[in-house]
């Protein structure tokens, strides 16, 4: 007979899913409410960026590290200290009264957005051992963190306009507070496996600071160029210290990535699946936001509105739909399904017009784009950590974390510039300053479309049939579920 799920068990996901929302949100919440920061602190046009980037640059750099320590630590410990950490930080940036400090604030929000969303993945695996349950939850924190992007664009807008740039980072108080004393509750105290079983403190310090400097490559190409001293001095930075990272792992005892973790079946090859995915649809919603404002013609209100209906796509097929494809058919074909319908949406986006209206141009796509992530999005990380043991669920959840955040400041910054690039050329060839814009952006929505496509290869060739999830037969067979030791949830 079928083994009772136990009943915390949901409730304990939704404490995951909320912590997890409160992060996604804060990223883009923020983007809407810059002008406001900078006329409010008096940052310059460049200082203005690290409002953004000095975040990214701690959560990206950090994902690895934060992953491992709560393999070592404990994850809910972990987890607690991540949103303690980030719900003081917001009060800090409630608070600021220069740029200096807000820009400290907002890494300390880094650091704990990455200790956060480090390790929820891993206690997603151990709260639910048995592949389809997994599978369904998995699908709904992927809706969490896809919707979360569209939402915090409208969020963003109207507590600004309400109340002013400080109201979006108040509203994690509560916020944040409310995680904390449900998460004591619902989520119990889990055994790490030690700091005896070793924190390899060189090897943590070469990829943090790695990742660290590729972020900051990454995100200086928008102001700086991707040919400049400054670039290219971070990049050769950052593949000195990686490449010093791999080096450290294959001579240490206790190595911070152990090769075991690579060699786990599909792990390189979802990850890689995901950089590309990722890379594509960040950087379309990005630029899609900038489009329907300066092409045609929408206020900042009615473009997250416009975005609307995407994650009600996402929620409607991740939630209803998603899970009961994979514990079918598999997260493979799940992934592959959703990857098509992603190459259809970014072709669609790639011939949107100057003088395109929403209804006729824009909402389809849109909605075959919310159909695509509602079906990618959690195939691909289900098939991340399908094989990763319990000892190493935390690093795991780390890898995939940070795959999605450098993926995604890679897209946004390299299709951002394809379409300035692409405007730039057309507008000194007598172009009209309208269909320049729109000529750079069809330009964008066609490189991230070959990113899909490149996606879509790499799962067909590297990842295995039924390399997540039950079989149709198991589906419908007596599964005995086995506790693990000091289960999560009460």
């Amino acid at each position: 007979m079928m083994t009772r799920p136990v009943p915390s068990r949901w409730p304990a996901l939704l404490v995951l899913c909320a912590g997890s929302l409160m992060i996604i949100l804060d990223g883009t919440v923020v983007a809407v409410a810059l002008p406001a920061i900078q006329r409010d602190l008096g940052f310059t046009a460049t200082g203005l960026a690290w409002v953004v980037n000095a975040y990214l640059v701690a959560f990206g750099g950090l994902l690895l590290l934060a992953g491992r320590l709560g393999d070592l630590l404990g994850r809910r410990q972990v987890f607690l200290a991540g949103v303690a950490l980030f719900t003081l930080a917001s009060l800090l940036c409630a608070v600021a009264t220069g740029p200096g400090v807000l820009v400290a604030a907002r890494f300390l929000q880094g650091v704990g957005g990455a200790l956060t969303m480090a390790v929820s993945l891993g206690m997603i695996v151990r709260l639910f051992p048995e592949p389809a349950e997994r599978a369904r939850a998995i699908a709904v924190f992927s809706f969490t963190g896809a919707a979360g992007a569209s939402l915090g664009m409208l969020a963003g807008g109207v507590l600004t306009d309400l109340a002013g740039w400080p109201a979006i980072f108040l509203i994690n108080l509560p916020i944040g507070v409310v995680i904390l004393l449900a998460a004591v509750r619902l989520i119990g105290a889990d055994r790490g496996i030690g700091l005896r079983a070793g924190l390899d403190l060189i090897g943590a310090v070469l990829v943090t600071a790695g990742l660290m400097a590729a972020v900051v490559a990454i995100v200086g190409t928008g102001e700086h160029g991707w040919t400049s001293a400054r670039t290219l001095g971070a990049a050769a930075l950052a593949a000195v210290l990686l490449g010093g990272f791999a080096l450290r792992q294959r001579a240490t005892a206790t190595p911070l990535l152990p090769p075991r973790v690579l060699r786990t079946p599909g792990l390189v090859a979802a990850n890689t699946v995901q950089f590309l995915m990722v890379s594509a649809f960040l950087g379309l919603q990005f630029l899609l936001a900038v489009e329907l404002q300066v092409v045609l013609k929408l206020d900042a209100a009615a473009t997250g509105l416009a975005f609307l209906p995407a994650p009600l796509m996402i929620g409607a097929v991740s939630i209803g739909l998603a899970g009961r494809l994979m514990a079918r058919y598999g997260a493979r074909a799940v992934l592959l399904t959703g990857l098509a319908f992603a190459l259809v949406a970014f072709l669609l986006f790639a011939r949107l017009p100057a003088d395109g209206g929403y209804l006729a141009d824009v909402l389809p796509a849109m909605l075959l784009f919310g159909l695509a992530g509602g079906l990618s999005l959690p195939a691909v990380t289900t098939l991340a950590m399908a094989g990763a043991s319990e000892a190493d669920a935390g690093l795991a959840s780390g890898l995939v974390n940070t795959t999605q955040q450098v993926g995604g400041a890679l897209g946004v910054a390299a299709l951002a510039t394809l379409a300035a690039t692409r405007t730039d050329g057309l507008r000194g060839a007598g172009w009209t300053e309208v269909a320049a814009l729109a000529a750079g952006y069809r330009t964008a929505f066609a490189v991230a479309a070959a990113l899909v496509t490149a996606a879509l290869l790499v799962a067909l060739a590297t990842l295995r049939r039924r390399s997540a999830g039950p079989t149709p037969a198991e589906v419908g067979e007596s599964v005995p579920v086995r506790e693990p030791a000091g289960e999560l949830a009460h």
